[in-house]
């Protein structure tokens, strides 16, 4: 008799044992659901605290605790127990027992938490390379500031985290979080605006350093060529000016025939008479008339 009742307790014990081996951990959060990863396809109870809360035979649910009957549901296609509408009252532990088809015992440990507050930040310090920011939120929880996929800053249970941004980091990526172990809250913000600091300047950045120096560089060799071409062109021009004016003088130097006429009177021209007095008589006065060249008349030669 006493072998017999040594072997059931001992059968208690290990299966007592594996119920704590196969024990799960679930969080949830107050107005959210949770979902029980363990089917019940045939014939089983959904235990808890309070006792027996409801079974499921021949592919019906049947709820025993009222305060479920409205909360409880089971995928008669997954097998699957969900609990909606979450409150922190239904925090603590629940059990699956299979008695049909797959047979299994599984023990969860659900606890229920109240949404992650929302996090705000604000300026706190700005210098000239550098500015202090504060994430903050109005109930104390885990935070955590990061820049890009690093964590830069973080407390497990904290109402506010500051952060220190230096000017050479403001292209990265900063966010702060907060967070519980049921749910995250981002903010993601932009140090650019944030900080102040000015995206126009250079000085710090290397890209847009790099790139105004292709730039100057361009303007300044389109000057240079443009300044030899102008010389060259001044040279040119200064070398050819003289040869261009001389050709156009003598091209306007005009010729024009002298006629000698032996009897001033032949012609009818009315010439005046010398006004030489008489001891210059034997002097012959030659008189010429200058006139412009007639292309019609056919020159003397």
């Amino acid at each position: 008799m006493e072998i017999h009742i040594t072997i059931i307790y001992l059968l208690a014990m290990i299966r007592f044992s594996a119920a704590e081996e196969l024990k799960n951990y679930l969080n949830g959060v107050v107005g959210g659901k949770v979902t029980f990863p363990d089917p019940l396809l045939e014939f089983g109870f959904l235990l808890g605290g309070r006792g027996n809360i409801a079974s499921v035979s021949d592919r019906k649910l049947q709820i025993f605790e009222e305060i479920y009957t409205n909360k409880l549901h089971w995928n008669r296609n997954s097998g699957l127990f969900t609990i909606t509408d979450l409150q922190k009252s239904d925090s603590g532990d629940y059990k699956i027992d299979s008695k049909r088809g797959r047979v299994f015992y599984t023990s969860y440990n659900l606890t229920v938490y109240d949404p992650a507050p929302t996090p705000a930040v604000e300026t706190l310090t700005v210098s000239s390379d550098s500015c202090w920011l504060l994430c903050s939120v109005d109930k104390a929880t885990s935070l955590l500031w990061y820049k890009d996929q690093e964590v830069q800053n973080q407390n497990s249970s904290a109402s506010s985290l500051p952060i220190t941004v230096h000017k050479e980091d403001r292209d990265s990526s900063y966010r702060c979080v907060a967070a519980n172990p049921a749910e995250n809250k981002t903010l993601h913000v932009n140090v650019k605006t944030a900080c102040g600091f000015n995206e126009t300047e250079s000085g710090d950045n290397p890209k847009q350093r790099a790139y105004l120096i292709g730039v100057g560089v361009s303007v300044l060799l389109v000057v240079l060529v443009a300044g030899a071409f102008w010389m060259i062109k001044q040279k040119y021009l200064g070398e050819k000016q003289p040869v261009r004016q001389d050709t156009i003088k003598e091209d306007e130097v005009q010729y024009t025939p002298i006629l000698f006429k032996d009897n001033r009177h032949s012609q009818g021209e009315n010439i005046p008479e010398s006004s030489g007095t008489s001891d210059r008589a034997d002097l012959t006065t030659v008189y010429a008339k200058l006139e412009h060249p007639n292309p019609d008349r056919p020159c003397l030669g």
